[in-house]
């Protein structure tokens, strides 16, 4: 009688530690999703730097012309009127 008690408890306790260990929420279940939070924050980070960096240009194109005529000209390679576009080759990167 004994024996066979004992054979049901170690078997459930073989059946508790494997649903804790690979079960459902289990810990490695637990651990691959903290890995996944702690990516995602760091994703949201870089966002989040992204969105600030591009707030505090929006707010340097409608403060003044300085930045608007400094983006025309790094991104449309716009120049003034009188201005002499000079370009330079460089003869060993063709």
């Amino acid at each position: 009688m004994v024996k066979s008690i004992i054979v049901v408890l170690l078997i459930l306790f073989g059946f508790l530690q494997y649903r804790l260990w690979f079960g459902e929420g289990g810990v490695l279940e637990v651990k691959a999703l903290e890995q996944k939070i702690q990516q995602q924050e760091a994703d949201n980070q870089k966002t989040q730097e992204k969105n600030e960096a591009l707030l505090a240009e929006v707010m340097q194109l409608k403060e003044g012309t300085e930045a608007i005529e400094e983006k025309a000209r790094t991104d449309l390679g716009m120049i003034k009127k009188g201005e002499t576009f000079y370009l330079f080759v460089d003869e060993d990167k063709q």
